[in-house]
């Protein structure tokens, strides 16, 4: 186990944020997600929530401050809402002052196809996806 690395990182997650660059996208989504039909890289979390991973990752890297949609979840369709308490939860979980925005349901998974990699956890609420974009590590 690696001190400051959350252990529900697994190591092949932690390789794919290592490679990912500014700007390069990854998707924590819900356990009905249908991660195999849009990315190749598909990992497997279900033991999860992705408000855990979203914390845990938020630790390791930066969101990209220079965008609006650092943090992307997908807009709910005809008259469903999301569940309640759901976007609390995962802005809960971001970096300080970072607003969840939203986009329609084939735009995200035309994103879901060119993301770094797709990541299912055990999360059962619907529309519970996050789409999170890495930035740029300040130095000193």
């Amino acid at each position: 186990m690696l001190k400051t690395v959350n252990p529900i990182i697994e190591p092949e997650l932690l390789y794919i944020l290592a490679k990912m660059g500014h700007g390069d996208e990854i998707i924590l989504s819900d356990i009905h997600f249908p991660a195999y039909s849009f990315n190749n890289n598909v990992l497997q979390a279900r033991g999860s929530e992705v408000s855990e991973l979203a914390a845990a990752i938020s630790e390791l890297i930066e969101l990209d401050q220079y965008v609006n949609d650092k943090a992307v979840m997908m807009e709910t369709v005809g008259d469903d809402k999301h569940p309640p308490g759901l976007v609390a939860e995962y802005t809960s979980k971001l970096p300080q002052g970072t607003e969840i925005s939203f986009i329609e349901r084939f735009a995200f998974y035309e994103r879901a196809k060119r993301a770094s990699c797709v990541v299912v956890t055990g999360t059962t609420k619907k529309y519970g996806n996050l789409i999170l974009k890495k930035g740029v590590t300040p130095t000193s």
